[in-house]
């Protein structure tokens, strides 16, 4: 049963259920005492600072990719800031080092051209190199950072071990919503494109894509993953996790604004998946909506679109106990991560509020937004 009233909201508007939150989060924080390892948020997924400071009494702080997220990481949570960008701009560099306490570089020329910036600064920072194992179990192309030609990590035979004074960590990302027997799988193939250099580092980050609060998730592989490599190396490991932070916390709930008969039963909502949730024609995916079937499986069947002049801005084909008709209500789930972090104004079209559902069942708006929000991007 869904545990708040859709039809006390204003739609469109993302509900975060606190609740849900602490669950993934006490899950985290148990990965973390087993192991002694630090995960942090990563904030590319999932941002909404409001809820940092609860974040931050279980995890050890965030990792960002750029500056203004890094900037937020530090303001609103504290703990670690760790960040990693492909190329830094020097017109940012000087604030990161302010903010950051581990700086990840994506090639050895970022090396060169920052460390004397790292090495004159008034402030401990950890530096590291992101590498590339060569090994990954990503399909998609577009999301495998191990795919020929990818701009992210360096390759063994790019890394020059004669530039390695002031490194003292090795990062890796290359996992993509999956379990932890991909984890398993891929330590062997860095262990042995980079292992003789762990000897010489304090830490190694693990990197994202690992799913570890999805139900089916093997905690228990992960730990037994995370105890080998500390016991093996000697070093302290990181996860930075966005996902998994907000996996199944999160809702998305619309209105019915317009039913259509023409070739096939079309319903208009006030959501768009292109401003709203662009991950459904990016990744693409279906999300799932409380109630409903899939096309033909009950008794009503609509493409559900939304309000934009893009003919594509369609979510999918979803079918109903009962006929849909405007003022209706619909609750998509899974609603929190890659969502608020993406969303956008095109077309005009207004972004959802933000509501939090806290521990005690109380529904309270943290934003809304408005014209303003839309004007003040363009000019």
């Amino acid at each position: 049963m869904l545990a708040f009233d859709p039809n006390s909201l204003p739609t469109p508007c993302y509900v975060v259920d606190e609740a849900l939150l602490v669950k993934n989060l006490e899950l985290l924080a148990s990965v973390i005492r087993r192991t002694g390892c630090k995960i942090l948020l990563a904030q590319k997924g999932f941002s909404m600072f409001s809820v940092y400071p609860l974040i931050g009494k279980y995890l050890n702080g965030t990792t960002a990719s750029s500056l203004f997220e890094s900037r937020l990481g530090r303001e609103e949570m504290g703990g670690e800031v760790h960040i990693f960008n492909p190329a830094f701009d020097p017109r940012d560099f000087p604030e990161i080092l302010r903010l950051c306490d581990h700086i990840v570089f994506n090639s050895m020329n970022q090396w060169r051209k920052y460390r004397g910036a790292v090495h004159a600064s008034d402030r401990p920072i950890g530096c590291g190199l992101r590498v590339n194992p060569g090994y990954s179990e990503i399909e998609v192309e577009m999301y495998n950072p191990c795919a020929l030609g990818s701009r992210l990590g360096i390759r063994r035979e790019h890394l020059d071990e004669r530039e390695l004074d002031g490194i003292e960590g090795l990062h890796f990302h290359t996992m993509c919503e999956q379990n932890s027997d991909v984890l398993e799988r891929t330590l062997p193939h860095f262990e042995e494109k980079f292992g003789n250099l762990i000897p010489r580092m304090k830490w190694v980050n693990f990197g994202g894509g690992h799913h570890i609060t999805r139900p089916d998730y093997d905690v228990e592989r992960l730990v037994a993953c995370i105890d080998r490599f500390r016991a093996k190396w000697n070093v302290q490991v990181y996860l930075e996790p966005g996902e998994a932070v907000a996996l199944n916390t999160g809702f998305l709930v619309a209105s019915v604004l317009d039913v259509n008969d023409y070739d096939i039963p079309v319903a208009i909502l006030d959501t768009s998946a292109a401003c709203h949730m662009p991950d459904v024609l990016e990744m693409p995916y279906r999300p799932m909506i409380i109630g409903s079937g899939r096309e033909g499986e009950k008794p009503f069947t609509y493409r559900l679109g939304g309000p934009t002049c893009l003919a594509g801005d369609v979510i999918g084909a979803y079918s109903f106990d009962s006929p849909l008709k405007p003022g209706d209500r619909l609750v998509f789930t899974d609603m929190a991560h890659y969502t608020m972090v993406k969303n956008n104004t095109f077309n005009g079209i207004n972004l959802p509020s933000i509501v939090l559902r806290t521990r005690d069942g109380l529904c309270r708006t943290v934003r809304s937004f408005g014209y303003e929000d839309f004007k003040t991007r363009l000019s």
